[in-house]
């Protein structure tokens, strides 16, 4: 695929996000938008947080690029 493939695929990604998003109520779409943990379904306030990730398991299995 061509840098331009990748674009078009991207920014169709993001397009069809958004129709989905237009097609819910606005209370549904706060919700959906509010973001949700992928591990337990919980509000997260802080993005930069992964509570499923763990880092012995992950340093254990050669972790950091080693």
């Amino acid at each position: 695929m061509t840098h331009r493939d990748y674009l078009w695929c991207a920014v169709n990604l993001v397009l069809d996000g958004e129709e989905e998003l237009s097609r819910l109520c606005p209370a549904c779409r706060a919700e959906a938008e509010s973001g949700r943990c992928p591990v337990c379904g919980g509000a997260v306030e802080d993005r930069g947080v992964n509570e499923g990730f763990d880092m012995e398991r992950f340093l254990a299995l050669g972790g950091e690029g080693s």
